[in-house]
């Protein structure tokens, strides 16, 4: 059933939704076979997720660093997000959050610095010197924790398909029936075991949504 309310959380926390995801992704026909596969998770929760998933498809697991680009005064809101792969930027704004809040062009200028340096920051961090990884004619599988407006995921498709994989599939263990739907026709495939008629949040889905550290996603990146 895909109504939380009286049901309560699907999944554990981000390890029982990844193992989740692992089971039907491994049984999707793009994957099938010896096709190289590459995952890349969205840190930071995206990349716990992720972690068996590629052990799954017995395949390498990378970060695609993503930063949301929130509304100055109202961060949880995203007038858009920008990514990273191989050392190019993506940015893609979100035109319907733009014309509602009419935010200055220097304030957006402002916002987006910031979050690429953080970005930079991180991509450093979680990656230590290792050289980003070769996606060009591989299935790009991008996976996060869970898909609310989707513009994170957004910024980080961008940054992938410049790469030019062979294909590329978005795997999230819970989303937003709307976002999933408009995603889908955007990849190769989309595999999401819950939209939830009642979506309020990616956290809904999670007894346990405590955020993740840094550490832990160098951790998980380590093993793979």
């Amino acid at each position: 059933m895909d109504a939380f309310g009286g049901q309560g959380p699907r999944y554990h926390d981000r390890q029982h939704a990844g193992r989740v995801l692992a089971d039907l992704v491994t049984e999707h026909p793009l994957l099938a076979g010896d096709r190289a596969s590459i995952v890349l998770g969205l840190p930071r929760g995206g990349v716990v997720v992720a972690a068996p998933v590629a052990e799954a498809l017995h395949c390498p697991l990378d970060a695609v660093v993503v930063r949301k680009l929130g509304v100055p005064g109202r961060p949880e809101l995203a007038m858009g997000a920008v990514a990273a792969v191989a050392g190019r930027l993506e940015v893609v704004w979100n035109p319907v959050v733009l014309a509602g809040t009419r935010v200055p062009d220097a304030e957006l200028d402002a916002v987006l610095r910031r979050e690429v340096a953080e970005l930079r920051r991180r991509d450093e961090a979680y990656r230590g010197g290792r050289p980003p990884p070769v996606l060009e004619g591989a299935v790009a599988v991008l996976v996060d924790d869970g898909l609310a407006t989707g513009a994170t995921m957004r910024a980080a498709l961008a940054a992938v398909r410049r790469q030019r994989p062979a294909d590329i599939v978005i795997a999230v263990p819970v989303g937003a029936p709307e976002t999933c739907r408009a995603l889908a026709r955007e990849v190769d495939a989309l595999v999401c075991p819950s939209t939830p008629r009642t979506f309020h949040a990616v956290g809904q889905a999670y007894a346990d949504f405590t955020p993740t550290s840094d550490a832990e996603v160098r951790d998980a990146l380590r093993t793979r």
